[in-house]
Parts: structure tokens; C-alpha cells; sequence
């Protein structure tokens, strides 16, 4: 698990440094091209480096191991990053929609063809950072990579509708003169739309939200292959950073003594985090089964 971290970790620095790149790349462009949309889409990529910023962060505390204070180890401070993430970016999508608006019917040299291709740029960097993350985040189960794979993803999406709107403009300044500065108030939309819904996603993490019924089934069909497991009463799971902690109650039989049960919950809760890696921790309660 020490190295999923490590990588992870690696990941959200390389993000931060194409991210640090594109922004400085689209606000000078943006500036000197004079163009609201891909001077928009430049703060959006200053924020990414924030995010990327408190992902790496979350990860590097959630990768220390357990301690007397931390039983359950640290994992829930890389969920806590993926609710601040989502508070920053829809503050940045609100900041660009504000800036965005005061520009809108104010008389300004219209913008420049080349800065086209600082958008196209930001598109394709972002493109292959967004897979990137998303794949491995969905992988390691980290709710941060995962937030910051999305916010890539609509990076792409507020890169279209700058692209779009300065094309618009470029191509008939004169029935169009307001697309560019419309296209900056779409990507401020946009990026607030996604920090809502990744402040949602961790929030519910964080609020101890029962994974899918599909990860329950499979802790509970692994509980019952175990000789001597009779029955699953009842199973809970909980998210603390990539992995989950299991509770479970096991009905083992009645007559068995307190030395065969323990042996048997012993055995469930090797068996639960051998072959389900998402699992960190199993928690057995049992419980005595009767054969009506």
C-alpha cells in the first residue's frame, strides 16, 4: 500500500507541474492576445495547481501508518483534501464567472487568432493527465486522485468552450464580439458545477457512506467460504483513505468453544483481506448460529 501512495503521490506532482505550466502559458497568451476565455481558462489551471497541491498533501499524511491517537490509521486526510479541492474549485468557478461578467459589453480590442493554440495545448495536456489519473485513482480507490482526475476531465470540457467562443469571435468580430467573454463566464460555470459535485462525493465518504452492494456481497461470499463460518448477520464497511475497514457478525455454531470461534473469525478476517486488497482492517463480532 506504501508504494500505491508513492505513486500516487508522484502522480499529483507531475499534475501540478503541467498544470503550473499550462497556467502560465494561457495567462500570457490570454493577456497578451487579449482573450477573457483563455485568460479564464489560465486561472482555472493556477487553481489546479492548488488542488493537485492538496492532493499530493492528503496523500503524503494519509500514507503514515497507524499510531496510539490514529488507530485506524491517517487515510481519512486524503478524503478531507477531496472536500477542500471541491470548496476551492467552486470558489474559482465563481471568482471567473465574476470577472468574466465584468468584462461582458465593455469595448476592448477584439482578441488575436494565435491564442487558438494555447487552448489546443491545454486540451491535449489535460486530455492525457485526466485518463491518467482517473484510471489509476479508480484502481487505488483514492478519492482525491479520482477528484483531481475529474477536474482534468472538465478542464477538457472548459478548454471546448474556450476554444468555441474565441472561434466564434475570431471568425465574425462583428456579430459575435461577446462569445469570448460569454466563454469565460461557461468555464467559470463549469468548474463550479464540478466543485459541487466533488465536495458531495467526499462528503459522503466522510460521513461513513456504505460502499456499493457489489464490494458488500463479495466480503460476505469470501466470510462464508471459511469452514465453520455458518452465517453473515450483519456487514459494514467504511472508507479511511484507499481502503475500507469491515465490521462484521459472524455466526459460527453454538457448541463451539470460545478458543474454535476465535480461530474461525481469525481464519474469516484473513481470508476478507487476502483476496479483497480494498480491504485494510476486519473487525469479527461473533455470534452463536442455531440449527432450527
Amino acid at each position: 500500500m506504501q508504494a500505491a501512495y508513492q505513486f500516487a503521490r508522484r502522480l499529483a506532482l507531475t499534475g501540478m507541474a503541467v498544470s503550473g505550466l499550462l497556467a502560465v502559458l494561457k495567462i500570457i497568451v490570454g493577456t497578451q492576445a487579449h482573450s477573457t476565455s483563455v485568460l479564464a481558462d489560465g486561472f482555472e489551471s493556477a487553481a489546479d495547481v492548488v488542488s493537485s497541491g492538496l492532493v499530493w498533501l492528503g496523500l503524503t499524511v494519509a500514507s503514515r501508518p497507524a499510531d496510539e491517537n490514529h488507530p485506524y490509521g491517517h487515510g481519512r486526510f486524503e478524503i478531507l483534501t477531496g472536500f477542500a479541492m471541491g470548496c476551492i474549485l467552486s470558489a474559482t468557478g465563481v471568482a471567473i464567472c465574476w470577472r468574466s461578467w465584468s468584462k461582458v459589453g465593455v469595448a476592448e480590442q477584439p482578441p488575436e487568432a494565435w491564442a487558438l493554440w494555447a487552448i489546443v495545448i491545454s486540451i491535449a495536456a489535460k486530455a492525457a493527465l485526466s485518463w491518467t489519473k482517473l484510471h489509476f485513482g479508480k484502481n487505488l480507490g483514492s478519492a482525491s486522485l479520482l477528484a483531481d482526475g475529474q477536474n482534468d476531465f472538465v478542464d477538457i470540457l472548459s478548454g471546448s468552450v474556450a476554444l468555441a467562443a474565441l472561434g466564434l469571435t475570431l471568425y465574425n468580430p462583428g456579430r459575435f464580439v461577446e462569445a469570448d467573454h460569454l466563454g469565460g463566464i461557461a468555464v467559470g460555470l463549469i468548474v463550479s458545477f464540478l466543485g459541487t459535485q466533488v465536495i458531495r462525493e467526499t462528503a459522503m465518504q466522510l460521513m461513513d457512506t456504505m460502499p456499493d452492494d457489489d464490494k458488500l456481497r463479495a466480503v460476505r461470499d469470501v466470510a462464508l467460504q471459511v469452514p465453520g463460518a455458518r452465517a453473515v448477520e450483519k456487514c459494514y464497511a467504511r472508507k479511511t483513505g484507499l481502503q475500507y475497514h469491515v465490521d462484521l457478525h459472524l455466526q459460527v455454531d453454538s457448541h463451539l468453544s470460545v478458543r474454535d470461534s476465535h480461530l474461525i473469525s481469525g481464519k474469516v478476517k484473513t481470508a476478507i483481506k487476502h483476496k479483497l486488497p480494498w480491504v485494510q482492517n476486519v473487525l469479527v463480532h461473533v455470534e452463536p448460529w442455531e440449527d432450527d
